[in-house]
C-alpha cells in the first residue's frame, strides 16, 4: 500500500471517528480513539476461520477481541500490524490468554483458508484468519465501514488491494470499544487491552 492511500486512509478514519472522542468518556484513559457507543457498525462478524470453521465474534466472549482487515500479498502494513501485535501478546503476560487477535482477509480470491493456515498463525499461534465468499468479506467490510478497493497490477495475479489500516476492539462483552490508528506502537495498546480486560472482571 502506497504511503499516500495511507495518509488518506488516515485522514478518512479521522475525520469519522474524531467527532466520537468529545462524547467519550473522558477520564478513561485510553491511548486509542474510544468509541464506546457508536451508531451504525455492525455488530457481529460471520466468516470462516482458515481451518474451515465457522466463526462469529459470539465465539470469543470473555475476551477482547482485536480485528484488523488486511491480506497475505500485503508488503508492509500487514505484517507489521502482526508483529506489533505479537509484541502486544508478549507485554500482556498472563493476560495474553484473554485476547484474540482475527485478521480479516480482504482478498478472498488468493487468501484461501489453506494460506492464511500458513500465514497467520506464524506471527502467534492463537491468531486466527478470516475468510469468505467474495459477498461475505464484503458484507463485513461494509458493515464496519472498511474502505477496500482492488488496484490492477502488471498482471492479473498481482493485483493488490488498499484497505483500511486500522484495527476494531471489542470488549469481552462483545461491544465495540475502540479504534486503533495504524501505526500506534505495542506499548501503547497493551494498556488498553488490560482495562478493557481489567473493567470485565
Amino acid at each position: 500500500m502506497s504511503f499516500s492511500m495511507l495518509s488518506t486512509l488516515r485522514i478518512f478514519a479521522c475525520a469519522l471517528l474524531l467527532p466520537l472522542a468529545a462524547c467519550s468518556d473522558q477520564s478513561a484513559p485510553f491511548n486509542a480513539i474510544d468509541i464506546t457507543g457508536i451508531q451504525g457498525y455492525g455488530t457481529d462478524i460471520r466468516l470462516t476461520d482458515h481451518t474451515g470453521k465457522p466463526r462469529t465474534l459470539a465465539d470469543f466472549r470473555g475476551k477482547v477481541v482485536a480485528v484488523f482487515f488486511g491480506f497475505t500479498h500485503c508488503p508492509d502494513v500487514c505484517p507489521t500490524t502482526l508483529a506489533d501485535m505479537r509484541t502486544v501478546m508478549s507485554q500482556l503476560g498472563a493476560d495474553a490468554e484473554r485476547l484474540q487477535v482475527l485478521f480479516v482477509s480482504v482478498d478472498p480470491k488468493r487468501d484461501t483458508p489453506d494460506l492464511l493456515s500458513r500465514y497467520v498463525p506464524s506471527f502467534h499461534p492463537s491468531f486466527i484468519g478470516l475468510t469468505g465468499s467474495a459477498d461475505a468479506v464484503a458484507k463485513v467490510a461494509s458493515d464496519f465501514k472498511i474502505f477496500v478497493r482492488e488496484q490492477p497490477g502488471k498482471t492479473p495475479e498481482t493485483y493488490t488491494v488498499d484497505h483500511s489500516a486500522g484495527m476494531l476492539v471489542f470488549d469481552p462483552a462483545g461491544r465495540l470499544r475502540l479504534f486503533v490508528n495504524n501505526g500506534m506502537p505495542p506499548e501503547k495498546m497493551a494498556p488498553d487491552f488490560k482495562r478493557l480486560l481489567k473493567d470485565a472482571r
